[in-house]
């Protein structure tokens, strides 16, 4: 992540070093777009605000809940557009195979969310689709507040005796609150984000299961999704884990008829077929790089 601007400069100075040279780790400067990134997530945690206090107010269907949804996701696809875009200039080389470009591209978590969120943007209103994206906002935001703004808007404090000028000052209450908050709850934030995905595949299904229009394909797109969630993130492997073991619980007591027990043990059979079956580096020869995380 870049440096932040020297709290000895004069306000106005740091205030245009942010504005035109301060973008997070892959964001490219040839973008000449400042803050961006950060715009577009503090976008999404605004609309997605106001989007909430129209749905627990019966008002889901208004024009400004539409908007504040749609808005959400438009936000959604500038931010994760510019990480890939920034990313695979760098990554994707002139001349390499078509092939292995889009190979590249797909497996890359950035990619995958830019897609799905084109995804609900043009498709039916579905609010939970909006809480994974808003939980990964609320930490880029922290985390750029803590390491960009908050810097370009302190004071400069005068060096103590025997500090060299050089030497990194300590951190403002607020930035080093931001940095423990991130830091206790990030984990547990993306075990957050594993069982919302993972709820809203369940809430796509019973969709399906109703024929509502376009459900099936949606529901189709989202698995194919969710199955490279679990390829790629330990978090999503770790939420069916636990998902799993609850209902080998539940299926397991004595008062549950056999034939509950069999029909579970035969959904996981046929998904841990599907899982294998699916696994991608099978016929890639597992070819894939580390993925990148998303931003």
């Amino acid at each position: 992540m870049p440096a932040p601007p020297s709290p000895n400069l004069p306000l106005t100075e740091r205030l245009q070093k942010l504005a035109l040279t301060l973008q997070y780790k892959f964001i490219s400067r040839s973008l000449k777009k400042p803050l961006a990134w950060f715009v577009g997530h503090f976008t999404l945690l605004f609309c997605v605000f106001r989007y909430s206090l129209s749905y627990i107010t019966f008002n889901a269907a208004s024009k400004w809940a539409a908007f504040s949804y749609r808005t959400a996701f438009m936000a959604a696809v500038a931010t994760y557009g510019i990480v890939v875009y920034k990313a695979f200039r760098a990554r994707v080389k002139p001349g390499s195979p078509p092939a292995q470009t889009a190979i590249t591209l797909l497996g890359d978590e950035n990619v995958q969310y830019l897609l799905i969120s084109l995804v609900w943007l043009i498709s039916r209103q579905i609010p939970l689709a909006l809480l994974p994206f808003s939980v990964y906002s609320i930490f880029h935001v922290a985390t750029y507040t803590r390491t960009n703004l908050i810097p370009t808007f302190q004071q400069p404090k005068p060096t103590p005796a025997g500090q060299s000028p050089q030497q990194p000052k300590p951190q403002s209450g607020l930035a080093a609150m931001i940095g423990r908050f991130v830091k206790e709850y990030y984990d547990s934030s993306m075990m957050l984000v594993a069982a919302l995905e993972i709820a809203l595949w369940g809430r796509l299904f019973l969709s399906a299961l109703t024929f509502s229009k376009g459900a099936w394909m949606l529901l189709g797109l989202y698995t194919v999704f969710l199955r490279a969630r679990f390829h790629q993130s330990t978090f999503v492997q770790g939420a069916f884990g636990q998902f799993s073991a609850r209902i080998d619980q539940q299926v397991n007591q004595q008062n549950v008829p056999p034939a509950a027990k069999q029909a579970w043990d035969t959904i996981k059979n046929v998904s841990r077929q599907g899982v294998e079956a699916t696994d991608v580096r099978k016929y890639l020869g597992n070819s894939q790089g580390a993925p990148k995380k998303a931003q």
